[in-house]
């Protein structure tokens, strides 16, 4: 038995590494299976390639595509294949050599012989410690046979073994039905899956379906392939993600608004900004983000729903321009495109950007977007929970915008993420003296006291005033208030 014997050996994959605790196992043979392109051929030439940079001899046989393509492809994600062999091998009923053609006996034991052997030669030829064999799938169909494909790859396999190489078989899922054969003569199987929504880019996840003697890391993974090969998101779970912080209340950067929320926000909590479209929930939130700017700290705002360049100029508008914040870095904005990010790629955007750039305060705007990128509801407030403990456990403020339905009187949202918050806004608009308000008011915060009060606020040229409680009305956060008094409680306008 040789040294170290089915020790990890790296993906050449970040992502794929940590899922499967640290890598393939050496001197074993793993299945890479999936439909056509799910990404088989890069997730396996990325494994080659990563040998190659460590001095390793790899190995690439292809019975499905040829050198030239493999090439292409290399080439197009920037790759070069200097260090990596490629056999290109062509079955002897396939080939244009008539010396190579049975004329007389068409058998399909003598064709499939032959065809392993000269992979068996080569392997034998080259010694590689790292081997892609590129597809099963014509084993399968030059077997003609569920028993004889059966014993043709336990016997590459064996060999496999006896010759210590660490090698990737993968195989196209082109039967009609799974073969399920190759399960249990693999020691690690890996299904990628390529998903079509009705709208929007493709959505590629993979599955560790099993791997031997080693703790991976189940369920579905999101991954994407672009120019530089195949990332690789492994799901967020937030139990392995513990930080120690400072237990501490911010400020919301208005000082009335900390009165209502009984001193301000605490470090470590999630807030709801909920209301109906244009009442004004990402201009409280934007004040946040600046009054946290100020502090010092660094701020991710995930942004669904207006471009950046909107975003500027309405905080400009507003007296907050964030243009330096931007520019120094304290504040970064990623817009986002719900029809072409993957649930995994976003968590993976906000985990980078609390352990790698600072980040203390992350803004979600808004939360309709960010279901619009969920494949189904169930999903989206398992992935919130994950989400919302990781960063609740790294003592980040998360400040999530939901817009509900309708405008003035009953009001739904799309999706109910209330229980998930720690601390939740209520905001309202209403029509009072023949002009439209807007109201504001906590219903909820699990760590500590707050107002109960409904008070109105304003957005101006210089931000939010809050104002005093509306207590000569009622009915104001059902959009349709009835006042009470004669004397009106109402904010006058203020001068610019």
């Amino acid at each position: 038995m040789p040294e170290h014997d089915a020790a990890a050996v790296s993906t050449g994959l970040v992502g794929l590494d940590h899922i499967l605790d640290g890598g393939y196992a050496s001197h074993r043979s793993h299945l890479i299976e999936g439909r056509p392109g799910s990404g088989k051929t890069t997730l396996a030439m990325q494994f080659l390639l990563d040998g190659a940079r460590r001095g390793e001899r790899c190995l690439y046989i292809t019975l499905s595509e040829s050198r030239r393509e493999l090439t292409n492809v290399a080439e197009r994600h920037g790759w070069s294949l200097d260090g990596i062999t490629i056999c290109e091998l062509v079955a002897p009923e396939l080939s244009l050599d008539p010396s190579q053609q049975q004329t007389l006996v068409h058998t399909s034991d003598l064709e499939l012989g032959e065809t392993v052997r000269m992979a068996i030669a080569e392997i034998e030829r080259e010694k590689p410690q790292r081997l892609v064999f590129d597809s099963l799938s014509e084993i399968r169909l030059l077997s003609q046979g569920s028993l004889r494909y059966r014993r043709q790859v336990y016997a590459l396999r064996s060999f496999l073994l006896i010759q210590n190489i660490t090698a990737l078989l993968l195989d196209d899922l082109t039967a009609e039905a799974d073969d399920l054969n190759l399960h249990s003569l693999s020691h690690a199987v890996i299904r990628l899956e390529q998903l079509a929504p009705l709208y929007g880019g493709e959505r590629r996840r993979l599955r560790v379906i099993k791997m031997r003697g080693t703790p991976f890391r189940g369920g579905y993974h999101d991954y994407v392939i672009r120019r530089g090969g195949l990332t690789v998101f492994p799901r967020l779970v937030a139990a392995e993600h513990c930080a120690t912080f400072s237990d501490d209340r911010c400020s919301t950067g208005n000082a009335e608004l900390d009165q209502l929320l009984g001193g301000g926000i605490d470090r470590g909590t999630s807030t709801m900004l909920i209301g109906p479209s244009g009442v004004g929930k990402s201009t409280v939130a934007l004040t946040s983000v600046t009054a946290a700017i100020a502090r010092g700290e660094k701020v991710l705002m995930l942004s669904f729903d207006e471009t950046t360049g909107v975003l500027r100029r309405r905080a400009g508008g507003l007296s907050m321009p964030i243009d330096d914040a931007i520019a120094s870095g304290a504040l970064h904005v990623e817009q986002i495109d719900p029809a072409e990010v993957s649930p995994g790629e976003l968590s993976d955007m906000v985990q980078n950007a609390v352990e790698h750039r600072g980040v203390t305060m992350v803004v979600i705007d808004s939360l309709t977007g960010y279901h619009n990128a969920m494949p189904e509801e169930n999903y989206l407030l398992l992935q919130m929970h994950e989400l919302l403990t990781y960063l609740n456990q790294q003592g980040v403020l998360t400040l999530l915008i939901l817009a509900q339905h309708g405008m003035i009187g009953t009001m739904s949202a799309s999706v109910d993420l209330t229980y998930l918050s720690d601390t939740v806004l209520l905001f309202r608009a209403f029509e009072a003296e023949g002009r439209l308000r807007r109201a504001i008011s906590v219903v909820k915060k699990r760590t500590g006291s707050h107002e109960d009060t409904i008070r109105e606020f304003r957005i101006d040229s210089r931000g939010i005033c809050v104002g005093e409680p509306l207590s000569l009305f009622r009915g104001v956060m059902t959009g349709v208030p009835t006042y009470e008094s004669e004397r009106s409680s109402l904010l006058q306008t203020r001068d610019a």
